[in-house]
C-alpha cells in the first residue's frame, strides 16, 4: 500500500469498507503526522456516515497499540474503563470498582483520562483523592505491585493521537476515536470490562478485543450509562472460551435492589471523590450498590466469581472489611501528589 491516505480516501468516499490491514495503515499514517488534518476529517466523517465495521476498529486499535507507551502487568491483570459520552454526570463508578477488586487481589490497570464527555473523569477525582496520575512510566509496575492498582492517563500513553486532535475538535461530532481508547490498554490486559455509550457498539467492540487476543471480556450498556445500571435491564456482549454471546442482566441477578439513575448523580471532582471515600468507609446507597454490581461483573470476567450474586458477595465483603479502603490508601502512598510549589 502506498504511504498516502488518498487511494484510502477514494475508496471510504465510494460508501466502501476498509479491510483491517487498509485501516491500520491509514491510522498508521494518521498518528506518525503524514496525514493532513483535511484528509483527517474526511477520513472520520466517511467512516462515521457509513458506521464503522470490526475490521475498521481492529485495524485503528492496532496502528494505536502498535505506537503506545506500553507497560508491564502482573498476570491476571484487569481493566474496568468506559467510553464516556453518555452525558449523564455520574459519580465515578469504574474508579470506584478498581479499588474493590484491588482490595480482593485483582490486580487493576486502569486507563482513563480527565474529564472530556463528563463532568469528572477519572483523572480529575484521583487527583482530588490525592493520587498521583502523572507519575513517571516507569514506576507504574513497581505502583501496580505495591497497591494492587495503578491509573494509566491515555495522554501520555498515547502521544501520537496529538495528530487527530485539532480535526476531532472541528468535527465537534463522535468518530471511531471515542471507541479506540476502551480497546487500547497500555499494559496489554487480556480481561476487561467495558462500558459502551450506545449499545449498538457492544458487540462490534466486543468482537473486536477478541480479534486482538483478550481472553475475556464483558462490554456493558445500562439504561443509557456506559456502566451496568440499577435502574432495569442492562445489555451485555460477553467473549469467554472463544464465542461473543448476547445477554441481558437485571440488578436482581446480583441479589440488589432497583434504583434510579438519579441517585448516582455526581458533581465536580471533590464531590464526587468525597462520596467516593464515603463508599468505601461503608456508606449504604444506591452508589454502593452501583459499584458493587459492577464490581461483581469484572469478578466474573476476571474468573474470580462464578456468577453475579457471588461477584457481589465478594465486593461486599471488601468494602465491609476494609480492604477496598486499603487499596485507596495504598495508592495514595505508592503516588502521592507531590508537594505544590512555592511561588
Amino acid at each position: 500500500m502506498s504511504r498516502n491516505l488518498r487511494p484510502i480516501l477514494a475508496k471510504l468516499a465510494q460508501g466502501l469498507s476498509l479491510s483491517e490491514a487498509e485501516a491500520e495503515e491509514a491510522f498508521g499514517l494518521i498518528m506518525s503526522g503524514e496525514a493532513t488534518p483535511a484528509q483527517i476529517g474526511g477520513l472520520l466523517m466517511a467512516m462515521r456516515v457509513r458506521g464503522e465495521t470490526v475490521a475498521e476498529l481492529t485495524g485503528a486499535v492496532r496502528a494505536m497499540r502498535a505506537r503506545m507507551v506500553k507497560v508491564e502487568a502482573p498476570p491476571g491483570a484487569i481493566d474496568v474503563c468506559g467510553t464516556g459520552g453518555d452525558g449523564a454526570g455520574t459519580l465515578n463508578i469504574s474508579t470506584a470498582v478498581t479499588f474493590v477488586l484491588a482490595g480482593l487481589g485483582v490486580p487493576v490497570a486502569k486507563h482513563g483520562n480527565r474529564a472530556l464527555s463528563s463532568r469528572t473523569g477519572g483523572a480529575d477525582v484521583l487527583t482530588a483523592l490525592g493520587i498521583n496520575v502523572e507519575v513517571p512510566i516507569e514506576r507504574i509496575p513497581e505502583i501496580l505491585k505495591e497497591a494492587g492498582c495503578a491509573f494509566l492517563f491515555a495522554p501520555r500513553h498515547h502521544a501520537a493521537l496529538h495528530y487527530a486532535a485539532g480535526p476531532r475538535v472541528e468535527l465537534g461530532t463522535r468518530t471511531i476515536f471515542n471507541l479506540l481508547g476502551p480497546l487500547a490498554n497500555p499494559a496489554e490486559v487480556r480481561r476487561q470490562l467495558v462500558g459502551v455509550f450506545d449499545p449498538i457498539w457492544a458487540q462490534p467492540m466486543a468482537e473486536t478485543l477478541a480479534r486482538l487476543g483478550t481472553e475475556a471480556c464483558w462490554v456493558v450498556h445500562g439504561q443509557g450509562l456506559d456502566e451496568l445500571s440499577l435502574a432495569g435491564t442492562n445489555y451485555v456482549v460477553e467473549f469467554f472460551d472463544g464465542n461473543v454471546r448476547t445477554r441481558t442482566v437485571e440488578p436482581e441477578d446480583a441479589g440488589l435492589m432497583r434504583a434510579s439513575i438519579e441517585g448516582i448523580t455526581g458533581g465536580d471532582a471533590a464531590t464526587n471523590a468525597a462520596a467516593l471515600e464515603r463508599l468505601l468507609n461503608g456508606a449504604p446507597g444506591p452508589y454502593r450498590d452501583t459499584v458493587v454490581f459492577n464490581a461483581a461483573a469484572a469478578l466474573v470476567v476476571a474468573g474470580r466469581a462464578e456468577d453475579l450474586r457471588e461477584g457481589a458477595a465478594l465486593a461486599q465483603a471488601a468494602i465491609d472489611r476494609g480492604a477496598a479502603l486499603a487499596a485507596l490508601e495504598r495508592l495514595r502512598s505508592a503516588a502521592p501528589l507531590p508537594p505544590p510549589q512555592k511561588d
